[in-house]
């Protein structure tokens, strides 16, 4: 079997490829994206699933994306939530979007966190009439558990 060369070191050591350009790296040379990285995105696109980079691949594809899911993350995290049945803080609120549905998912916190990623990957600041439930699955003597969620996005701008 014949080695490669590594393409940023030229080292006879070239055995990681890397996914978008497929450019031979030694171990030294990759740049790893860890499987979570992209972890609520929706649907990860083929340049982002890949575990092994070039430097070069990974600044021009990668780093931007990650910029920007971080960015979004951040504003998921600032999302104003209002759980159906607060009171009557929620109603004069537009109901004119779609609501958002989440599904099988293995923590509340994670489900409205899900949620609120989708309502800022729309550029949304709030999420009401939130309800999240539990079910329960049971597989004879072994139980599991996974949360839903449904809310409604809207844009308030006196936050």
């Amino acid at each position: 079997m014949e080695t490669q060369d590594c393409s940023v070191c030229r080292r006879p050591k070239g055995i990681l490829a890397c996914g978008i350009c497929l450019a031979p790296n030694c171990k030294k040379c990759v740049v790893k994206l860890e499987k979570d990285s992209f972890y609520f995105l929706p649907k990860i696109p083929l340049d982002l699933s890949h575990k092994f980079y070039c430097d070069s691949c990974f600044q021009a594809k990668v780093v931007p994306e990650l910029e920007n899911y971080n960015t979004t993350m951040a504003k998921a995290k600032n999302i104003s939530v209002y759980v159906r049945g607060q009171g009557e803080e929620t109603r004069f609120f537009k109901r004119k979007e779609k609501p958002i549905t989440i599904t099988d998912c293995s923590d509340k916190n994670e489900t409205l966190l899900r949620m609120a990623f989708l309502a800022a990957t729309e550029n949304f600041n709030t999420l009401f009439d939130v309800s999240i439930t539990l079910k329960k699955i049971r597989d004879e003597g072994y139980q599991t558990k996974t949360w839903s969620g449904v809310g409604i996005p809207t844009t308030l701008t006196n936050r």
